[in-house]
C-alpha cells in the first residue's frame, strides 16, 4: 500500500507526494473521507490525482493512500436495470443508505451483495475451458439470459461446479489452471475500464441497427457494431433521437451514458423506460437497459470516467455474443471535462483550450465498437455500437469536438435548428447527412426488404436535393416560373418530407416504423409521383393534381398500424390510380 501526502488542491485536482511507488490509473482514497480518486499524472514522487467527488474540505497534509489496483467495473448479473454514476456507483443504493444528496466518500458495491441469483452450469467436472468459454448462465431478466465467462487470460480444466442459487460473491465451482494452481470461480468478475476487452476477430459489419427512424434506416442507416455522432445545437433533438434509439433499435441491450447533461433529460429516461414496452419482447424496455447517470450537477472528473464505465460494460454483453449499442449524450461535455483537467494540469492547449489528445482520447473510445469473433471455443459473434452526441456550441460543427469526432466514425446524422423550428422532427439534415455503410449494408437489404430499396432509397434523396436546388429558384424568380415537371418534383418532394422522414415520437404507430412498411411507404410516393407524371404528360393540370383528395390519404398513410398496412396501402395506390385517370379523362374531353 502507497500512502502520500497532499501539496496542492485546485478543484478536482489534487497533487500528493511521497507516490513514487505508485502507478499511473491506480485508484486512490484521498483525505479521511476517503474520497475516490485517480491517478493521472506522475512526475518523480507527486502524483496528480483527479478526484471524482467534490473537493471542499481537503487540505495540504492530507493523507492520500493508493488501492494499487486501476479503476476497475463489476461485471455480472445484477446491472442490467440498473442506473449506476459514472463510476458504478448504484444510486438508488446509495439512496437508500444517505437520501437524496450523495454523501461524499460513500463507497457502495455495483452489483447487490444480498440478491442470490440461480446458476445453471452447462460444463461439468474434467471438462477444459479457455478465456470466453461458458461456464453455465443466470436468468438476469425476463428478456436476457446472462453468461458466466471464463475471464480472459484464463485456461485450464474445471474441478468443481455446482448449481444452485447464489450471490455474486459465493463461490460457484473451482478451475484449476495450466500451472497446477487452483482458482476459484465466481458470478462476478472484474476488469479495468481504461482496457478494451480481448476477442478473437474483428468482422467487417454486415447488417444495419434498425432503428425504426425513417431517416436514418432509409438514407443513413447504421451498421451493428458501426459508429455515429448526432451533432447540433441546443434544442434541436439531440436527446430525442437517443432516446428513440434506445427505445426501439434492433439490439438485445442499451447502456445508455448521461454524460454531463442535464438532470431532466435522465429523469425523463427514468420515467418513460419503465413504462415502454420492448416492442421485441413485450415487456419492460428497462430490462434490458443499463443506465449510466453523470448529469451536469454531478462531479466534472467523472465525467470522464463514466464513458469508459459504460463502454466496458457493453463490451461485457458483447463478449457473451449479444448485439449490444452505447448510447453517449453527449461526448461535448466529456471533452469538457478534459480540457478542465488539462487545464489543471498546466498542459499546453491544443485548438479552443482542448488537450492535444483529444483526438485520440476520441478515437480509443469508438475504436471499441464493432462486431467481433468472441473469446472461446464456441466462435460465438457480438456487436458493439457506439452512437455520441455532440453539443457544438452555437451550433458550429467546425468547433474540434465535432470535428475529430466525424474523422473517426461513419455516420453523420447532422440536427438543423430550422428543421426544428418548422417542427420537423427527427431533425435530421438529409442534405448534409451521410453514412459510409449504405453500399456495405445494400445486400441486407436487397435480400431482407426488397430489390428496389436501394434504388427507392437513392431516388428519395436525389429527389431531395433536386428541391434544393429548385427552391433557390423559387426564391429569384418564383413559382410561376417553373416548368409542370420541375413543379411536381416540388410536389413528390413535399410528401417525401412531410409524409416519410417527419415522425411523431408521440403516436404509437409512427414513432416505430418497420422496414418492409418503410419500403411499402416510399413505392406509395412514388406512385403518386410517377402516374401524375404521366398525366401532365398527357395534358393534366399541377394544380389539379396536387389537390387531389387522395394526397391526403398519402399524407395519413404513415400513421396507419402495422397489422393493416398492407391492404389500406393497397386501396389508396388503387384510389391513386381512379383520381388521376379521372382527371386525365376530363383533360381529354
Amino acid at each position: 500500500m502507497v500512502e502520500g501526502k497532499i501539496l496542492k488542491v485546485s478543484g478536482p485536482l489534487v497533487i500528493a507526494e511521497g507516490m513514487r511507488e505508485a502507478n499511473m490509473f491506480d485508484v486512490v482514497r484521498v483525505g479521511e473521507k476517503r474520497l475516490i480518486g485517480e491517478i493521472i499524472e506522475i512526475h518523480g514522487d507527486r502524483a496528480s490525482i483527479q478526484v471524482y467527488e467534490e473537493t471542499a474540505g481537503i487540505g495540504r497534509g492530507d493523507r492520500v493512500v493508493s488501492t494499487g489496483a486501476p479503476l476497475s467495473v463489476e461485471l455480472g448479473p445484477g446491472l442490467l436495470t440498473n442506473i449506476y454514476d459514472g463510476i458504478q456507483r448504484p444510486l438508488e443504493a446509495m439512496r437508500e443508505k444517505c437520501g437524496s444528496n450523495i454523501t461524499k466518500g460513500i463507497d457502495e458495491p455495483a452489483l447487490d451483495r444480498a440478491k442470490r441469483w440461480h446458476f445453471t452450469p452447462a460444463l461439468k467436472f474434467g471438462d477444459m475451458v479457455e478465456a470466453g468459454d461458458i461456464y453455465g448462465t443466470v436468468e438476469e431478466t425476463e428478456v436476457l439470459t446472462h453468461k458466466i465467462m471464463v475471464p480472459p487470460g484464463k485456461k485450464g480444466m474445471i474441478v468443481e461446479l455446482h448449481e444452485g442459487d447464489f450471490r455474486v460473491t459465493d463461490r460457484i465451482g473451482k478451475l484449476k489452471l495450466e500451472d497446477g494452481t487452483i482458482e476459484e470461480i465466481f458470478l462476478m468478475q472484474k476488469w479495468p475500464v481504461r482496457v478494451s476487452r480481448p476477442y478473437a476477430n474483428k468482422l467487417p459489419p454486415v447488417e444495419p441497427m434498425i432503428s425504426g427512424q425513417r431517416v436514418i434506416d432509409a438514407l443513413f442507416p447504421i451498421a451493428k457494431g458501426g459508429t455515429a455522432c448526432v451533432p447540433g445545437p441546443f434544442g434541436s433533438g439531440k436527446t430525442v433521437v437517443q432516446h428513440q434509439l434506445a427505445k426501439w433499435s434492433d439490439v438485445d441491450l442499451v447502456v445508455y451514458i448521461g454524460c454531463g447533461e442535464r438532470g431532466n433529460e435522465m429523469t425523463d429516461v427514468l420515467r418513460e423506460f419503465p413504462e415502454l414496452t420492448d416492442p421485441r419482447t413485450g415487456k419492460s424496455l428497462m430490462m434490458r437497459t443499463v443506465l449510466i447517470a453523470n448529469t451536469s450537477d454531478m462531479p466534472v472528473a467523472a465525467r470522464e470516467a463514466s464513458i469508459y464505465t459504460g463502454i466496458t460494460i457493453a463490451e461485457y454483453y458483447r463478449d457473451m455474443g449479444y448485439s449490444v449499442a452505447v448510447i453517449a449524450d453527449s461526448t461535448s461535455r466529456w471533452a469538457e471535462a478534459l480540457r478542465e483537467m488539462s487545464g489543471r494540469l498546466e498542459e499546453m492547449p491544443g485548438e479552443e483550450g482542448y488537450p492535444a489528445y483529444l483526438t485520440s482520447r476520441l478515437a480509443q473510445f469508438y475504436e471499441r465498437a464493432g462486431k467481433v469473433v468472441c473469446l472461446g471455443s464456441e466462435g460465438r459473434e457480438g456487436a458493439l455500437s457506439a452512437i455520441g452526441a455532440v453539443s457544438p456550441q452555437g451550433g458550429d460543427i467546425s468547433e474540434p469536438v465535432t470535428q475529430a469526432t466525424l474523422r473517426i466514425v461513419k455516420v453523420f446524422w447532422g440536427l438543423d435548428a430550422s428543421l426544428a423550428y418548422r417542427r420537423h422532427f427527427p431533425a435530421i439534415n438529409w442534405l448534409n447527412s451521410y453514412s459510409l455503410y449504405r453500399d456495405r449494408l445494400s445486400g441486407w437489404f436487397s435480400e431482407h426488404v426488397s430489390k428496389s430499396w436501394m434504388d427507392n432509397t437513392a431516388r428519395l434523396l436525389k429527389t431531395l436535393q433536386v428541391e434544393s436546388d429548385l427552391q433557390e429558384i423559387v426564391k429569384l424568380v418564383g413559382m410561376d416560373a417553373l416548368s409542370a415537371d420541375d413543379r411536381l418534383t416540388l410536389e413528390v418532394a413535399q410528401s417525401i418530407r412531410e409524409d416519410f422522414l417527419q415522425q411523431n415520437a408521440f403516436e404509437d404507430d409512427d414513432s416505430f416504423t418497420q422496414l418492409d412498411k418503410q419500403d411499402a411507404l416510399i413505392s406509395l410516393i412514388f406512385s403518386f409521383g410517377d402516374k401524375a407524371q404521366k398525366a401532365i404528360d398527357a395534358g393534366a393540370d399541377i394544380q389539379k393534381l396536387s389537390e387531389l383528395s387522395v394526397r391526403e390519404k398519402i399524407g395519413r398513410a404513415k400513421a396507419v398500424p402495422y397489422a393493416s398496412y398492407k391492404q389500406v396501402y393497397a386501396a389508396i395506390d388503387a384510389e391513386i390510380t381512379e383520381q388521376i385517370d379521372a382527371l386525365v379523362s376530363a383533360c381529354a374531353e
